[in-house]
């Protein structure tokens, strides 16, 4: 009898036309943007040669630089308090047998992904503004806390799903050698999740870092973060310096990535 073909999709017709297709819908506007970056022109339309003018603008640029530090706070803040929540949430619903409540728990947590992130801002807003009223406080820790609530969820399922991927086995052997509960975590839980708390802290911090709906709502007078800098400088006057801060941003993603799968190879 023969054997017969594995079933490939590559095989369809319109497969590569379909691909390509797609890749340049995704990546030609990325590609055009990193190219005027570097535009000598005050318009972003005309091309006036190649100058690296709007990258030394923008670095000297004040309001550029309060809004990076601020952004910069606030992304780093949220993904070490997203991610603390997120850890201590996957353990009390991985390490464990199947209780009552247990889909309930995972799309409480995962609310924030299933709302419309303009419902989510203007619940905050909300909320935090009468916290504005009663206080007199209109300090940062707002948006830390509005960004640490909305970046749980993306935190949360790398970290899940490699704690699902572990063998209980490690943990029940240190147990069984008399391991207290806090050291066969410390000793072995946590080394062997590193690589999925590495994963959530990149991503909230990532989705920290660019947000705009949640910060254009929750945020204060003098409070910009750089997205929302951005954001209102297209408003008034478009020029290459918002290429140009653009494509730093996509830099420094870029080389987050990079680096969290070379640290994923090495612990592999």
């Amino acid at each position: 009898m023969a054997k017969g073909k594995t079933f490939s999709v590559t095989t369809l017709p319109g497969f590569t036309a379909i691909a390509l297709t797609t890749f340049v819908l995704l990546y030609a506007p990325i590609v055009t943007m990193v190219i005027y970056s570097f535009n000598d022109s005050q318009s972003v339309a005309l091309w006036g040669g190649f100058s690296t003018r709007w990258y030394v603008e923008a670095w000297d640029n004040t309001q550029v630089q309060e809004a990076t530090v601020r952004s910069l706070v606030i992304a780093v803040s949220a993904a070490f308090i997203s991610t603390t929540v997120a850890t201590m949430a996957a353990l009390g619903t991985t390490r464990r047998g199947r209780f009552k409540g247990q889909t309930l728990i995972y799309v409480m947590i995962n609310q924030p992904l299933m709302v419309p992130e303009i419902v989510t801002a203007v619940a905050l807003l909300i909320f935090f503004a009468s916290i504005k009223v009663a206080t007199g406080y209109t300090g940062l820790a707002y948006l830390i806390l509005a960004h640490s609530a909305f970046c749980v969820p993306f935190a949360y399922l790398p970290i899940r799903a490699r704690l699902e991927g572990m063998d209980l086995a490690l943990e029940t052997a240190a147990s069984d050698l008399y391991a207290r509960p806090w050291q066969t975590f410390r000793h072995v839980t946590l080394p062997l999740m590193m690589p999925g708390i590495a994963a959530g802290a990149m991503l909230a911090f990532v989705i920290s870092l660019d947000d705009v709906i949640i910060t254009e709502f929750v945020k204060s007078a003098g409070q910009d973060t750089l997205p929302t800098y951005m954001l209102g400088q297209l408003r008034r006057v478009v020029t290459p310096e918002v290429n140009a801060i653009s494509t730093a941003l996509l830099a420094l993603t870029v080389l987050l990535l990079t680096a969290f799968f070379i640290l994923n190879r090495k612990r592999d």
